[in-house]
């Protein structure tokens, strides 16, 4: 692959785990001590645009955040209407579901993977930021997911586990 076909990957941000039921999620990782996790819903108003195999879906999820250094774990609960989440549940059930790359420039990279007829499973916008799976699964055995502005900060979490004192 030549160097203008390459997706200009910066780093690993984040591996994210699609799981059932969050609020166990978080209890079995916090025993591994991985935490304290911030928790989020992702759902309308707020999350727009968003789109399932290249066409408009409506769908909602949570998710819980902490960092391993600076690495990012998530976990992500799918709530209402279809998603790649619920479909990697139904076809693997929970696990290692996508892995968040920082790419040189967001459009660019969706270009590249446009014509190398990689596709994208799931879009949409969220508070400022805008995100893409990459149905990246056949090539690399792993879902790649990307996003933009790349200095996009998290706003406050809904909740935390554990809970703040």
């Amino acid at each position: 692959m030549s160097n203008s076909s390459k997706l200009g990957l910066q780093q690993v941000l984040q591996v994210c785990t699609v799981v059932r039921d969050i609020q166990k999620a978080v209890e079995s990782y916090w025993e591994f001590g991985i935490g304290p996790w911030s928790i989020y819903t992702f759902e309308p108003p707020e999350l727009t645009n968003t789109s399932l195999h290249g066409k408009p879906a409506r769908y909602s999820m949570k998710l819980a955040i902490a960092m391993i250094g600076n690495v990012m774990w998530e976990l992500i609960e799918p709530l209402e209407g279809p998603s790649t989440y619920k479909d990697f549940l139904e076809r693997k059930g929970e696990g290692l579901h996508h892995v968040l790359l920082a790419v040189d420039n967001f459009e660019d990279s969706i270009a590249k993977c446009e014509r190398r007829g990689i596709r994208i499973l799931m879009q949409g916008d969220w508070k400022g930021m805008t995100y893409a799976y990459l149905d990246t699964e056949k090539e690399l055995g792993a879902i790649l997911e990307i996003f933009k502005p790349l200095d996009w900060v998290p706003p406050k979490p809904d909740e935390t586990y554990p809970a703040s004192s």
